[in-house]
């Protein structure tokens, strides 16, 4: 199951708001890639990376310099915030 928690639907809806005054087009390809990278973590949960000082995992999408903070709680995955890799990543 994936569960996207409150701060990362913001996180989408804000990267999503900023890219569409650009070009509404890249902000609908972005967010699907998103979600799509996303949706891999269902079949593969440790795809992304630990750091340290970072709680959870993190999935580095390259393609579009974003990262995304996941918690893998048994069967569930717990989106906990979405980021471009040039933001400092909170330490919690």
């Amino acid at each position: 199951m994936l569960f996207w928690e409150e701060e990362s639907l913001n996180d989408r809806e804000k990267i999503f708001e900023f890219l569409y005054d650009f070009n509404p087009a890249v902000a609908e390809k972005t967010d699907d890639i998103i979600e799509a990278k996303v949706e891999m973590l269902l079949e593969h949960p440790l795809m992304g990376v630990q750091r340290y000082g970072i709680r959870g995992r993190l999935l580095v999408i390259p393609d579009i310099s974003m990262i995304v903070s996941y918690w893998v709680e048994g069967s569930t995955i717990r989106v906990m915030r979405v980021l471009h890799q040039k933001q400092k990543f909170p330490s919690e």
